[in-house]
């Protein structure tokens, strides 16, 4: 893929992630409303516990999605691969939405799983278009790519003719030389 896709994906990965960090932190905060409203207790733990720890649970996802997003705009902005960091945490990302859509699958239905399988698939694509050229290492003398191309070959001889027929230039002198014998008749 060329140039003409990079910066696209990258502004609708950009987009995408943001509204995927508001959906989720939206989602977790109503979650941890609904069970501090109606006192819900799982396995004896404490409601309020619950409660907060789903807000602060909306709270670092919401964040997390935002930086993710983040990583997505400056790869848009400066049209360059991530590096560092922000490819771990493209990747990242990534893993998440594909663990997400599993979830999805099996809760939610398919319309949610093929959407995070949207999501998988754009930033899947963000990273493969930037993807680095590979480092060919240490070449030999005069095998530099754009040079000319491969190196020339050494010139075949000239098969020369002898009163015996050989092709090698051997005289009938040798004594040890079987004559050629034809393959056709």
């Amino acid at each position: 893929m060329g140039p003409v896709v990079r910066r696209p994906v990258a502004w609708i990965v950009t987009v995408v992630l943001l509204a995927e960090a508001a959906g989720i932190a939206a989602v977790n905060w109503l979650l941890g409303v609904v069970v501090d409203n109606q006192r819900m207790s799982l396995a004896g733990l404490d409601p309020d516990v619950m409660a907060t720890s789903s807000k602060v649970g909306a709270v670092l996802f919401g964040l997390y999605f935002a930086f993710c997003a983040l990583v997505a705009l400056l790869v848009a902005v400066r049209d360059r691969a991530p590096a560092g960091l922000g490819r771990v945490v493209l990747i990242s990302a990534a893993v998440v939405n594909g663990l997400l859509g599993a979830v999805a699958w099996g809760l939610v239905g398919t319309g949610a799983f093929l959407a995070m399988m949207v999501v998988l698939a754009l930033l899947v694509l963000l990273l493969v278009t930037y993807d680095r050229p590979r480092d060919t290492g240490a070449r030999p003398a005069g095998d530099t790519p754009g040079a000319g191309g491969a190196p020339e070959a050494a010139p075949e001889p000239n098969p020369t003719s002898t009163p015996t027929g050989d092709p090698q230039g051997r005289t009938a002198d040798s004594g040890n030389i079987t004559r050629t014998a034809p393959t056709t008749p």
